[in-house]
C-alpha cells in the first residue's frame, strides 16, 4: 500500500539486547497474526474494494513480519518461530474492530521501539512500520463506517 525506501536487509551494525529481541520477537508474533486475522477478514468483506483494501494492509503486514524476521535472524543466528498470540474475531464487523485496536496500539509500541534503539536502520524500519499501522487504523474506520 505504501512504499517506503530502505533496505530491511542492511543490519549488519545490530547489536543483540534481550530486551529488544522480546520486543522483536513480539512485534514478529503480531504481524503474524495480523496477516492470517486479515486474510480471513478480507474474506467476509461484502465487497471487492472492501476485500482489496483489506488485502492491501494484509501485505504491508506480510512486509513487516519479513522486515522483522530479516534482523530477528541476523541478530540471533536464528529464524523466527512465529505464532499466534491473538485470536480473530469470528465476524466481518468484529474483525474490523479488532483491526482498528489493533493496528492503533502497534503505532505506539513500534514508535517506542524506534525510540529506544540507535541504530538507524532499525530506527527507521520501525518508525516506517508505525507510520503503515497508523494508515491501516484509519482504512479500518472507513470500512467501519461503511459497514451497516
Amino acid at each position: 500500500m505504501y512504499n517506503y525506501h530502505y533496505n530491511p536487509t542492511d543490519f549488519r551494525n545490530a547489536q543483540p539486547d534481550t530486551g529488544f529481541i522480546a520486543n522483536l520477537t513480539k512485534a514478529i508474533n503480531g504481524e503474524y497474526s495480523a496477516v492470517t486475522c486479515y486474510e480471513q477478514i478480507a474474506r467476509k468483506a461484502p465487497t471487492a474494494e472492501f476485500r482489496n483494501i483489506i488485502m492491501e494492509i494484509r501485505d504491508d503486514e506480510l512486509r513487516h513480519f519479513h522486515t522483522f524476521s530479516r534482523l530477528y535472524t541476523s541478530m540471533t543466528g536464528t529464524h523466527p518461530q512465529p505464532k499466534i498470540t491473538e485470536p480473530c474475531p469470528q465476524t466481518y464487523r468484529g474483525g474490523l474492530e479488532f483491526g482498528v485496536k489493533d493496528e492503533q496500539n502497534t503505532v505506539d509500541f513500534y514508535r517506542d521501539i524506534a525510540e529506544s534503539v540507535q541504530d538507524p536502520t532499525i530506527k527507521n524500519a520501525f518508525d516506517l512500520a508505525s507510520r503503515d499501522e497508523q494508515h491501516h487504523a484509519v482504512w479500518f474506520l472507513y470500512l467501519l463506517t461503511k459497514t451497516g
